[in-house]
């Protein structure tokens, strides 16, 4: 395929993710209050533990709205997640044999309950990371977080950990596709654990060290297994080849 084709094709999977997202972003909209309190819980527990002033604070008339857009997006994308992972595989198979393309529902069989299992592991430290962080708040103060930046960060922290967790799959899939070999990921392992602590560390704004250490093991683990489930593949394919 010409590079004027793979750019279409990239547009066509882009144009299909994303409305599956918008779907998605509509069923959303109908759950956005159990999910902003959810959200909402830990600064409320905080509040309540120190007996002090913790809320998170509309400041612009059109805020709620605004937010109520940006939780639904969030949320279309979780529901989405088989859909548009779906249209990341369907990009990258044209590269594969025609007998590898049949790993489709593998592929996603894995990946989905990677990203779903990164977003569930991102939602365990996020109140840990609301109660340690408003724990800084001196006493008498009060503490007003901006609706805006309060939920940025929450769904930046999900979406990122959910996409950390994706990616050892889509490593698996460029090997058996030739674009990167499992050896050249080996060669640079020391940059890619390198990588994923800094990752880890951006993203648990804790002082703790445990809560990155938790974050980066698993996507370490998961880092070198995608090695070699591409090396076991490669060893293979030689053999049938030799056969």
């Amino acid at each position: 395929m010409s590079l004027g084709g793979h750019l279409r094709e990239f547009r066509n999977r882009v144009i299909l993710a994303a409305i599956g997202i918008a779907i998605g972003a509509v069923v959303g909209w109908f759950f956005y209050t159990p999910v902003f309190e959810a959200l909402q819980e830990p600064v409320l527990q905080a509040a309540e533990r120190d007996d002090a002033l913790v809320s998170v604070n509309f400041a612009g008339l059109a805020t709620a709205i605004d937010m109520q857009i940006k939780v639904s997006l969030f949320i279309g994308v979780v529901l989405s997640s088989p859909w548009w992972l779906y249209q990341l595989w369907a990009f990258v198979a044209p590269g594969l044999k025609s007998t590898e393309k049949k790993y489709t529902v593998g592929f996603l069989l894995a990946a989905i309950p990677l990203f779903l299992a990164g977003v569930y592991l991102a939602w365990w430290v996020y109140p840990h990371a609301v109660e340690i962080l408003t724990g800084f708040t001196p006493e008498g103060a009060s503490n007003f977080l901006d609706a805006q930046m309060f939920m940025t960060f929450a769904m930046r922290l999900l979406l990122a950990f959910g996409l950390a967790f994706v990616f050892p799959v889509i490593m698996v899939a460029l090997s058996w596709a030739g674009v990167v070999t499992p050896r050249t990921w080996l060669k640079g392992w020391r940059w890619a654990v390198l990588v994923m602590f800094t990752f880890a560390a951006i993203m648990t704004p804790t002082p703790d060290a445990i809560t990155m250490i938790a974050m980066a093991v698993p996507m370490c683990g998961l880092y070198f297994g995608a090695i070699g489930v591409g090396a076991l593949r490669g060893r293979l394919v030689r053999r049938r080849d030799a056969a």
